[in-house]
């Protein structure tokens, strides 16, 4: 199927479900409304609420657990001879095709039942792409700030967040379709945001850094946040406050960073075999609180796709752009750039620009000497990070600054991509030698690149002297 052939939502979706995979290809009737129970099947070991948690289940439960026990219950009879066969079935879903799935965290509509309660803004929104065409599978992920500024049909220049409300699902995968240079959106999965507060829950709480105290109280939203600075094991509702906190300089973005650092958080979490006993809770947990177009043989795949997932090959990246300046709009917005745009759906989606942008001369990468490096100490030795600063400048690399001392002594030193610029990391780490790149935005907020500086490059400087 060609680019331009490609299925994006809706009906469109429901007709063509199984051209998601590969040779295992029956059962399918892909748009049908999932049972509660698939639901929590979905979650538990597809999505668990942002697909991040689907390689730890999905790999747990293929290795470590018998199928039958905790899976097998929730299936349908339409996949009677999975029940039948068990674990050995589940290998022959598999994708045939690069799949782009819209995952939305939706606030709750209170007061009301069913599918209606996914009718109201999305608090989170994620474009999720698992590329299982990649010599090495990799899953990228970009978050979309909620107060991004889109045009939608019959209603102009709105936040992203609205698409949900006024067209669902179907509508919010088209406006993040064509806001992202006509990216294919595939699927679709909306989950309620108290959801995530339960989770947290249901696995023990999460291990988070706290960077600073987080302290605001809004009586009209019956909303009281109360979080001190530093490491803490934080339980369903002070994961909520910290995601939602939002009175600093950074607004929305810093929420969107904060939600990365949740989501890492929890990945780990679910990593440990202490999740398995909880499995069954945790499908039960979620039975009424997602909403998908996926079918069942979509989902075996996703989870046979998770099974094979490298730790370290899942890339997170935020949409780059800007915050619009007073009196600039009536209301505030997270304005793309463009440029910044192009490259992350070029590098991580495989879209190419459009064409009024080909061949124009420009290019989204940063020259060195533009690129805004955020420098942090991760070791136990003062003044490393004014040394890697020192160096840097002479490799043309002249505007960098000293960030806060990191929360954790590092062996590796991360170069951390905070705007999508994988060229820019890459070259860096051609100049220090050391480090790894790591694709997310949980870096310093107003950098395009964070190094944090770890043991490794204390060695290096040694072994020079």
């Amino acid at each position: 199927m060609t680019r331009g052939q490609e299925v994006k939502t809706g009906e469109q979706v429901a007709k063509a479900s199984t051209k998601l995979l590969g040779k295992q290809q029956r059962n399918a009737d892909g748009g049908r409304k999932l049972s509660f129970l698939l639901k929590g099947f979905l979650w538990g070991s597809g999505f668990m609420g942002t697909t991040l948690l689907s390689a730890a289940v999905g790999t747990w439960l293929a290795l470590y657990t018998p199928l039958s026990q905790i899976v097998l219950p929730f299936l349908p009879s339409s996949l009677e001879s999975l029940k039948q066969e068990g674990l050995q079935q589940l290998g022959s879903y598999s994708l045939g095709r690069p799949v782009n799935i819209l995952v939305m965290g939706i606030d709750r509509v209170e007061g009301t039942e069913g599918s209606e309660i996914f009718g109201g803004r999305s608090d989170t929104m994620l474009l999720v792409r698992f590329d299982p065409e990649l010599e090495n599978k990799r899953v990228n992920m970009l978050s979309i700030p909620r107060d991004t500024q889109v045009l939608i049909p019959d209603v102009g220049l709105t936040k992203v967040n609205d698409a949900n409300v006024y067209g669902g699902g179907k509508l919010a995968a088209e406006v993040v379709s064509e806001t992202l240079n006509d990216v294919p959106v595939d699927r679709y999965v909306r989950i309620t945001t108290d959801t995530f507060r339960e989770l947290v829950d249901a696995v023990g709480g999460v291990n988070v850094f706290v960077p600073y105290d987080m302290k605001y109280k809004d009586e009209t939203q019956d909303l009281e946040i109360d979080l001190e600075e530093g490491w803490q094991v934080l339980d369903g509702d002070q994961a909520e406050q910290f995601a939602r906190f939002r009175n600093d300089e950074f607004g929305d973005i810093g929420r969107v960073q904060r939600q990365q650092v949740l989501l890492k958080a929890l990945r780990e979490k679910v990593q440990s075999p202490a999740i398995i006993p909880r499995l069954p809770n945790l499908i039960s947990l979620v039975q009424e609180h997602i909403d998908t177009d996926l079918s069942w043989e979509e989902m075996l795949a996703l989870m046979n796709f998770s099974r094979q997932l490298e730790k370290d090959h899942l890339n997170m990246v935020m949409l780059p752009g800007r915050f619009s300046d007073a009196g600039e709009y009536n209301r505030s917005y997270w304005l793309v750039s463009n440029q910044e745009k192009n490259r992350v759906m070029q590098d991580f989606f495989g879209v190419e620009p459009p064409l009024q942008v080909l061949g124009d001369g420009e290019s989204g990468a940063i020259a060195p000497q533009r690129l805004r490096i955020a420098i942090q100490n991760a070791t136990n030795e003062n003044g490393i990070a004014g040394q890697m600063s020192r160096y840097l400048m002479t490799e043309d690399f002249t505007n960098t600054y000293l960030a806060r001392d990191y929360s954790d002594i590092l062996d590796h030193t991360q170069i951390i991509v905070q705007r999508g610029d994988l060229e820019a990391a890459n070259l860096l780490l051609d100049v220090i030698g050391v480090g790894r790149v790591e694709a997310s935005s949980i870096g310093e907020i107003e950098s395009d690149i964070t190094i944090r500086v770890g043991r490794d490059w204390l060695e290096a400087m040694e072994e020079t002297e």
